[in-house]
């Protein structure tokens, strides 16, 4: 294990040890003195922690969400649930922790805001006050599990918080984070973004010595590996129970006194720390978040760096010896706000630069160019300035439609993609139109989408993607389809273009991508556009229908049944699957 203690301020990427421990000493306060309101009280010998309201509705979400259950010659086949219609991989949380504020439960829901793009379906706040660790969780967006009577009874100076994406299921509430668990030597708070990839054998270790498990979520996994540890003090415990974890993780833990991140050694998943005015310290999984709550972005926490934060200050320690950082590209071509900057890059420059690419490499004469909104649409700024052609907004995107609508008994063609994005007639009529996306996963968003621009007079279509084709799923804390699912591992460029019904498409070449990076495109996974994983998935891997996220819903029973078994010693070539041959092995 290779440990160093260094200021935070002087830590860069190069002083990372990696051999040779050196003992950890404590480091100097912040260079601003945390708020003179925080108050540290002696640790209770076994603090006890409280969870408090949770939305009650949250068992019976998935009673509307189960087409299965849906009569189509009934009422209820009003509600529909067109998860085609939504046709991205979705990033599975955000994570947020404050350290040393006297409103940090209210700054942490501002943050989670912020963050509200990387999970819609359930957030949590922890804070501490007295010793005690106090929890909110429910299921909604933030605006609806919190409100001002719940926060008020989240008083503190340190708290973390959590949003997240989730597949619908009895057991979402549950599962929704931060998770808070006490043990012998107090309690323990942790919001996790990722996806641990050896999650299932860990478990597995840890039931057959006894542990007894609440949720099926991999960040259990963690508390457990804690509880059991026997190093002091406790980042200790964090050290020793990481060094177990394979796969992506940027976690935030809250104790009694302490806020402590942690990020995995490739550093798959962002996490970025800044600074209030009055000193208190910041983590998140975004900077948007940092701005929202007026946090000046100090730095990256590094690729196997732990960050202790307490009334000594701020120190970093080595979590392992890393190797070159593979962090999610997708970040910068999907998942992050555009005002964000993501490991150390602008996201805005990074897609006004994929639109560029894409019109120099792959022009067609044309009159206009759209954008898939939101997420295409500074990608086709750079694309129309390239191509000095005027950009407009050809398509206009509801925000205001949720996962479960109503539908008319008639039957509306395309009903999920009319709701969210609705086409402007004068913009596209009689125009030879490029529409540019983000990502095609599956190829049925993007048809309908094609269809709709013609049917109300595009002369032609063109799609423009703003990232190679995906043909992996993704194992490190995206929800991606299976790999069967992934239209681009099926089909060519031009059996695409005529599935989704296009006059032409083109893809940002993987080549250019990494050219574009420089220097820096080595550190970058690239596993759902190559299917090299730096990280092998082990003993598991998805197939049709699956999802993988950090908090799986349902029974274990059926967790087992949603999986196929992969090779452990070679890895996963995803290129070269065959589904029934693993559905056969499986049930061996």
């Amino acid at each position: 294990m290779a440990i160093a203690a260094v200021s935070t301020a002087a830590v860069t990427p190069s002083a990372y040890p990696t051999s040779s421990a050196t003992r950890l000493s404590p480091l100097p306060p912040p260079s601003k003195p945390l708020s003179s309101s925080v108050v540290f009280s002696k640790t209770l010998q076994k603090p006890i922690h409280v969870t408090l309201a949770k939305n009650p509705i949250s068992d019976i979400v998935a009673t509307y969400k189960k087409k299965s259950s849906v009569s189509k010659n009934t009422d209820n086949a009003l509600f529909s649930d067109d998860d085609d219609d939504d046709d991205k991989p979705r990033e599975e949380c955000g994570v947020v922790g404050i350290y040393g504020d006297p409103e940090a439960s209210r700054l942490s829901y501002l943050a989670l805001h912020a963050l509200q793009h990387r999970g819609q379906e359930g957030a949590g706040i922890v804070a501490v006050h007295d010793n005690v660790l106090q929890s909110v969780t429910g299921v909604g967006l933030v605006s609806e599990v919190f409100n001002q009577s719940k926060l008020d009874k989240l008083p503190g100076d340190i708290a973390i918080g959590h949003v997240r994406y989730s597949t619908a299921g009895s057991s979402m509430l549950k599962n929704v984070q931060p998770f808070v668990a006490g043990y012998r030597y107090g309690s323990v708070g942790v919001a996790h973004n990722g996806n641990l990839v050896n999650y299932q054998s860990l478990r597995a270790e840890l039931e057959e010595n006894g542990s007894i498990f609440n949720t099926t979520s991999d960040t259990e996994v963690v508390l457990h590996l804690i509880a059991t540890s026997k190093a002091r003090p406790f980042f200790m415990r964090i050290v020793e129970a990481c060094e177990k974890l394979q796969g992506a993780y940027s976690m935030v833990f809250l104790t009694e006194d302490k806020l402590v991140a942690v990020r995995d050694p490739f550093g798959f998943r962002p996490l970025v720390m800044g600074r209030r005015s009055n000193g208190s310290v910041v983590f998140a999984s975004e900077t948007c978040a940092l701005d929202l709550i007026e946090a000046k972005y100090e730095r990256e926490v590094y690729p196997g760096e732990v960050l202790v934060v307490d009334k000594e200050g701020v120190r970093s320690l080595c979590l392992m010896p890393h190797p070159e950082p593979k962090s999610c590209i997708f970040e910068h071509i999907y998942f992050s706000l555009p005002n964000s900057i993501v490991f150390g890059k602008s996201v805005y420059e990074s897609r006004r630069a994929f639109g560029e690419i894409l019109a120099t490499e792959s022009p067609v004469d044309c009159d206009v160019v759209i954008a898939v909104p939101d997420s295409g649409v500074v990608a086709a700024l750079g694309y129309a300035a390239k191509a000095g052609v005027p950009f407009q907004q050809g398509l206009i995107r509801s925000h205001y439609v949720g996962r479960t609508f109503i539908e008319p008994s008639q039957k509306i063609r395309d009903f999920g993609v009319k709701l969210k994005l609705s086409p402007v007639r004068a913009v596209l009529e009689g125009k030879r139109v490029v529409v540019v996306d983000d990502s095609i996963v599956r190829g049925t968003t993007s048809s309908k989408i094609v269809r709709l621009l013609k049917e109300v007079g595009a002369k032609e279509v063109h799609m423009r993607i703003a990232s190679p084709p995906i043909i992996g799923s993704c194992y490190y804390g995206v929800d991606t389809p299976s790999t069967e699912e992934l239209i681009s591992n099926r089909m060519s460029v031009e059996e695409i273009r005529e599935f989704i019904g296009s006059d032409s498409l083109a893809f940002l070449s993987i080549d250019s991508l990494r050219k574009l990076l420089g220097n820096d495109s080595k550190n970058f996974c690239y596993a759902c556009f190559s299917g090299k994983y730096p990280v092998e998935p082990s003993g598991k891997v998805k197939r049709v229908g699956d999802f993988l996220d950090d908090g799986l819903s349902g029974s274990m029973e059926s967790i087992d049944g949603g999986w196929v078994s992969g090779n452990s010693n070679k890895g996963v070539d995803v290129t070269k699957l065959d589904l029934n041959k693993e559905i056969k092995l499986s049930s061996a």
